[in-house]
């Protein structure tokens, strides 16, 4: 039976008066990619910050394996090095080359031998396209290998699980292929993962399970087939339906 890495359980978050989570229940097994669909604002993101320890809630309970996920807590620094985030906006270092900007947490939180930490950050440099850019600075990278730089930058931190917040959500359409690649070679490798996305063809390509998030709640979980192919809920499918007519309009103007 395959182990159960993350768990959330009836899980609530509130902003002053507006219920952004309500009783959320999720687990994630080892080596499984899950994705989250929805549209925005149903709480897709802050479900992967509250997973990260980014936000407080207010009621519920998250655990990677026994240890609590509580925003503010004394464990988080130990946590969150575990459970690697990846952002929409990259969340680099100007100020500090592209290996400086990897090399940084391994060393300084996790006390790790700078040589080695090197040489692991150069091969999956390499691995992703971007070893030639070991010396550059962000403002020098194209928003695509900025978002590939960051991604390596999770995983030099040997994390047990990845979470990626919309990564593709603020790159051109040409530098979204090069992104999705990395990511689909991770599930390749039984990389634990949970994914915010609206790519659709992408999810189908990558998730062992997909969740369907509205008004704070999952309202829909399955296989990729189950859930985009063959939704159950009519919510669902309303979802979906703006998907397929945004293909048929791109074909028009095409």
């Amino acid at each position: 039976m395959e182990e159960t890495i993350l768990t959330v359980k009836h899980l609530k978050k509130e902003y002053e008066d507006k219920t952004i989570l309500n009783d959320v229940d999720l687990a994630v097994k080892k080596g499984e990619v899950v994705v989250i669909i929805g549209p925005s604002g149903c709480g897709k993101s802050t479900l992967l910050r509250c997973m990260n320890g980014l936000e407080k809630t207010q009621s519920g309970s998250i655990k990677l394996r026994e240890e609590a996920i509580e925003a503010g807590s004394g464990n988080l620094v130990q946590i969150r090095q575990k459970i690697g985030m990846v952002f929409q906006n990259y969340e680099l270092f100007p100020h500090l080359t592209v290996l400086d900007n990897i090399l940084l947490a391994p060393t300084k939180v996790q006390k790790r031998d700078k040589k080695d930490v090197k040489a692991e950050a150069l091969k999956l440099l390499e691995r992703v396209g971007l070893k030639d850019k070991a010396g550059s600075y962000p403002r020098q990278l194209s928003g695509g290998q900025k978002q590939r730089v960051a991604i390596v930058r999770a995983l030099c931190m040997n994390p047990e699980i990845l979470l990626f917040d919309e990564v593709t959500a603020a790159l051109d359409p040409e530098m979204v292929r090069e992104v999705l690649d990395v990511m689909l070679e991770l599930a390749r490798q039984k990389r634990t993962m949970v994914i915010v996305t609206h790519e659709m063809q992408f999810a189908r390509a990558v998730a062992d399970r997909v969740l369907f998030i509205d008004q704070g709640k999952i309202m829909e979980e399955g296989t990729p087939e189950e859930v985009l192919e063959h939704p159950k809920k009519e919510r669902t499918q309303q979802f979906l339906n703006i998907f397929q007519f945004e293909k048929v309009q791109e074909r028009k103007i095409s």
